[in-house]
Order: structure tokens, then C-alpha cells, then sequence
């Protein structure tokens, strides 16, 4: 991403042409199909005992494990790497107005369903309605207020500024009106007959694998390959196997040091990378009890945590370390008097800081201003290595440091999850929400509305119960904003209240990670070549598979 550069060009009227449509066009381009590539994941088999193609149900077999991406396709696929450019894709044009209230699509002319009728404006009345009028399929929280034809048009209207949001909106599959009206139940239909616009059908389902036989009549041209097989492990050791041995060609796992246990297998051919997507990871800190509801314990904390060991050590640096105080991974969103501001260590700073508000140390141990040892335990899930790694090095960090008795519990999944949704922890080690600005990174750890919704004392996010009413005004002013001087203006003061009051703490960065080989094709997305991530489950896999070319040619 590059400064301020958004989703979409940040001006009073954002339009995205058709000319900026990358890999695909609708003239077919020479020769034809060829080849295959295996896709995989480490869900288990069970992700394979029932075939659902439905795009809305998260857990089934096509979202799982991607496949669904190459058989329905969004209107326009939204970048969180890059440029942050937006690729029309079944729309030729969109178009939002000033406040991001409404956007105004050009259906693509042209287009195909896989049973062979013709793609109009209707279908994507239809998607949109669908979501409109059944809530259990607005996982984006569009808040759509009217959809309706206007011409050749389609114009969508919202409750409230998109602009934060706009690949939540521009990114929704969109399913075929002629056979989905059909469909009592959209929550819970199978949908197996997979008829969609994608470059793909299905031609095989079993317990074994999902195998997908590339169109001939796609409208964005040759498919570049014939085939896609998908499968499952059972775990990422099996799927790293298949990774170094050829048996899989693409894959988004972590891999400990993985240069030795991937890339060196075939340091010609294999390429892991970690997109730096707007994502961090961030030690969330519960604000309302002790000791991290004192802001002097909250920095000294953030003052000796080392980021570098984080990287290395926990991260097998599967992503670059994070370095700005403002805990966002990319430089171009920096306000001014942050823009050189890097995270250090500073044992002496945080003693001091600790000092002048009244600490003080007894046989080395930390003790509060009330006269107590200060003591606090971090938690993550047992088998979520690289989480337990870091949270590990910061407990002995924070020790040897500042004398502080940190521990260190590693509670299953389902308790973790408990404890984080009701507040029934001091500190966890957790990502924050992903989008094309840092919107979402404050939002998850500042906004004080999540706390107004909780329900029996559960949140949905601000899971540290952080409470600052002028951060929370300054989110609704970014997100509500109709020109970009507004927004730089709300985030700049949003970063300093983030510097200033450690509402989290920044720890590392949380990269999108994808793993290919270019023994069969060339032009995956790459750190030089960031048009999308390399993860074979997100919306941009299909952008990936046309941008593809036979090695050697």
C-alpha cells in the first residue's frame, strides 16, 4: 500500500474503469487451456464428507477450501496489498458518490452463467436483495437501504458511509437469480449444482478431492489452467509433506523457518511470501483491572517488549518486523510527527515512566502504587505455536526487565475465545481486523461502541474494553468522511491517542501467507508484485489463476 491510496482513488467521486481490469480481458487470447496446479489445505477430511457450493455458508466445502472462489465472482476485487487498487471485475464500472452512501455498478456485458444464460443487472439486484432481506447473509454488516436498476445500471444505497467497507461490499459473490430464486433457504442450501460466472466448474466431488475443469466460453478469455485439484490434510505437517515433495502447488499454512523446511527444497522453484496486509498482531490488554489499567504500566510494557525477537523467533519471520509506534505495518498512513518514530527498547525509559507514577521495586520484584506485587498472566491457545512463542518471550521479557511476575497459560481453543469475548483475561496475543486502510486495526482495539453492545458482558471486539470517547468520535468521523484531508485528519489524532494512552500493544505484524512453486506457472503475486495476496482462499484467487502463464513461454 502507498500513501493514501485507498480501495479507491480518495477523491470527492471515486471511479475505477474498465481499463484497470488486470489479467483478464474479453478477447480470448491465444492457444488454450493447459496443465494442472493442486490447491490444499490442513482442515481435515471432514471439510470433504458433504459437498456445499453455497458461497454464504462459510464453513462448507467450497469456502473452505476456496474452490468457490473460481466458481462465483465478485463485482470487483478490492487489493489490501499494493496499491490498494480496486479491479472491476464483474462490474465494467463503479462508482461510489462523495460520502460513500451509494455505489452505482455497469454489470459486465457479455458474461455467461456455467449453464450457459446470459449475466445481467438482475442477478445482481437479486445477490444484493438477498442480503438485504435475509440478515443471517450479511456478514459485512452492508446495512443496504435500497438496490434498484437505473438504466444499465445498478445503484446500491447504504445506512451509513462505506467507505471503510468497501470490499466487504464490492467483494460478495454474486449468484445466479434464475436458479437461486429457487432456493427456500439460502443459509442452508447446498447449492451443488455450483452454477456460476467463474473461470471453472466442477467436474468431480468425492471424499478424495474437488477437481474443477476450466471453461471455454470464460469472459475474461483462456483459462491458463486446465485444471484444479483440490485437497485436504489433516494437519500442516501433512500439508508441508505435500509442499516440499511437489504434491501440492499452492497453499496458504505457517511454516517454521520456512527457507529451510520449504523454500530450500527447491530454492528455484519455491516461493513462500507473507503479504504485510493492515492486519498486526497486537497483545490486547484487559483495560479495566489491574495492571494494565494503569496507562504508566501499560507503556513501560510497551517500551521493552522486544519486536525483533518476535519476528525471528515466534514468527520465523514470516513477515517484516513492526516498527512504527503507531502499531500500522505500512509507512504511507503515518502522521507527520510519526513518521520516523521506531519502536525500541528502552529498560531505563520504562523504569522511569514507572517511577514517576509510583511504582517501586522490592528484591527486584515490581510492586504497584498500592503496595502489591504486580503480576498478570497471558494466554493463548495450546497448539497455536507461534502465538505461545510470543506470548512466552514477552512474559520472560517483562520479567527480566521490569520484575513484573508474568506467567504464561495456554487454555484450548473454545476456553480462549470464552475468555477473550468476556473478559476473563489479563492479557492475550491477537490479530486485528484486516482492511485497506488502518480503519479497522484502531477500530478493533479502541472503539468503545463494541462495549455499548455487549451482551452478558460478551463483546465482539475492543476485546481489551479500551474506553475513550474521543477515540470512538474520531473512528465515526474517518469512517463517515466525504474527503481525504477529514479522514488524514481523524487518523493522525487517532494515532497519537494510540501512542499516548497504549490501548494494545503493537507486537508484529500478521501477514497474509500463500505458498507456490513456479515449476508449471509463472506470475504469482510476489513481493515485487503486489496486484493481490498469494492465499488461494480469498476473493483474489481467481485474479491470481488469469494472471498465470505457462512457465517458459
Amino acid at each position: 500500500m502507498r500513501l493514501r491510496r485507498y480501495v479507491v482513488a480518495a477523491s470527492a467521486i471515486a471511479v475505477i474503469s474498465a481499463m484497470a481490469l488486470a489479467g483478464c480481458s474479453t478477447t480470448p487470447s491465444s492457444g488454450g487451456s493447459s496443465g494442472s496446479l493442486t490447491v490444499a489445505k490442513p482442515d481435515g477430511a471432514s471439510v470433504l464428507a458433504t459437498e456445499i457450493n453455497n458461497p454464504f455458508i462459510g464453513t462448507g466445502s467450497g469456502m473452505s477450501l476456496g474452490y468457490d472462489r473460481m466458481i462465483y465472482e465478485p463485482l470487483a476485487i478490492v487489493n489490501p496489498v499494493g496499491k490498494n487498487e480496486t479491479t472491476p471485475w464483474l462490474a465494467s464500472k463503479v462508482k461510489w458518490n462523495s460520502d460513500y452512501t451509494q455505489l452505482t455498478v455497469t454489470p459486465r456485458a457479455g458474461v455467461k452463467w456455467s449453464d450457459g444464460k446470459a449475466f445481467t443487472a438482475d442477478d445482481v439486484v437479486f445477490t444484493y436483495n438477498l442480503i438485504k432481506t435475509t440478515p443471517a447473509l450479511d456478514l459485512g454488516g452492508l446495512k443496504l437501504t435500497d438496490i434498484k436498476k437505473d438504466g444499465g445500471n445498478v445503484v446500491l444505497s447504504f445506512g451509513e458511509s462505506k467507505f471503510v467497507k468497501q470490499g466487504d461490499v464490492l467483494q460478495v459473490p454474486i449468484v445466479p437469480q434464475h436458479i437461486w430464486k429457487g432456493i427456500s433457504d439460502p443459509t442452508k442450501d447446498p447449492a451443488k449444482d455450483g452454477v456460476g460466472t467463474g473461470p471453472y466448474t466442477i467436474k468431480t466431488f468425492s471424499s478424495q478431492g474437488v477437481v474443477l475443469k476450466a471453461r471455454t466460453d470464460y469472459w475474461g478469455g483462456t483459462v491458463p489452467v486446465a485444471t484444479l485439484k483440490y485437497l485436504e490434510y489433516n494437519d500442516n505437517t501433512g500439508l508441508l509433506r505435500a509442499l516440499q515433495t511437489g504434491e501440492t502447488d499452492w497453499a496458504q499454512i505457517f511454516i517454521t523457518d520456512f527457507q529451510k523446511n520449504y523454500v530450500d527444497k527447491d530454492p528455484k522453484h519455491n516461493v513462500f511470501w507473507g503479504a504485510n496486509v493492515l492486519s498486526p498482531d497486537m497483545i490486547l490488554v484487559n483495560t479495566t483491572k489491574a495492571p494494565f489499567n494503569n496507562v504508566a504500566f501499560r507503556k513501560a510494557v510497551n517500551m521493552v517488549v522486544d519486536r525483533k525477537a518476535h519476528a525471528v523467533t515466534a514468527r520465523s519471520n514470516a513477515g517484516p518486523e513492526l516498527t512504527s509506534v503507531t502499531g500500522i505495518p505500512q509507512d504511507q498512513y503515518l502522521a507527520p510527527e510519526y513518521k520516523d518514530a521506531k519502536f525500541t527498547i528502552d529498560v531505563d525509559g520504562a523504569k522511569k515512566v514507572l517511577t514517576d507514577a509510583g511504582y517501586t521495586w522490592s528484591n527486584g520484584a515490581l510492586i504497584d502504587p498500592s503496595g502489591s506485587p504486580v503480576s498478570f498472566t497471558l494466554q493463548d491457545p495450546q497448539g497455536w505455536n507461534d502465538y505461545v512463542t510470543g506470548i512466552q518471550l514477552v512474559a520472560k521479557q517483562v520479567h527480566d526487565t521490569l520484575g513484573a511476575d508474568a506467567k504464561v497459560a495456554t487454555p484450548d481453543a473454545d476456553t480462549w475465545f470464552a475468555n477473550v469475548a468476556n473478559g476473563n483475561f489479563d492479557a492475550v496475543l491477537h490479530w486485528t481486523g484486516s482492511g485497506s486502510n488502518p480503519w479497522h486495526i484502531y477500530d478493533d482495539v479502541m472503539n468503545s461502541t463494541y462495549l455499548d453492545q455487549a451482551v452478558d458482558g460478551k463483546v465482539s471486539d475492543n476485546f481489551g474494553r479500551y474506553s475513550n470517547p474521543e477515540a470512538t468520535s474520531l473512528l465515526k468521523d474517518y469512517a463517515q468522511a466525504s474527503d481525504q484531508a477529514a479522514r488524514t485528519e481523524a487518523l493522525n489524532k487517532l494515532q497519537k491517542i494510540f501512542v499516548e494512552d497504549v490501548p494494545a500493544i503493537a507486537i508484529g505484524t500478521h501477514p497474509q501467507l500463500g505458498e507456490y512453486n513456479t515449476r508449471k506457472f509463472v506470475g504469482w503475486p510476489s513481493e515485487s508484485d503486489q496486484y493481490a495476496t498469494a492465499d488461494p482462499t480469498q476473493p483474489s484467487a481467481v485474479q491470481v489463476i488469469m494472471k498465470l502463464k505457462p512457465a517458459g513461454k
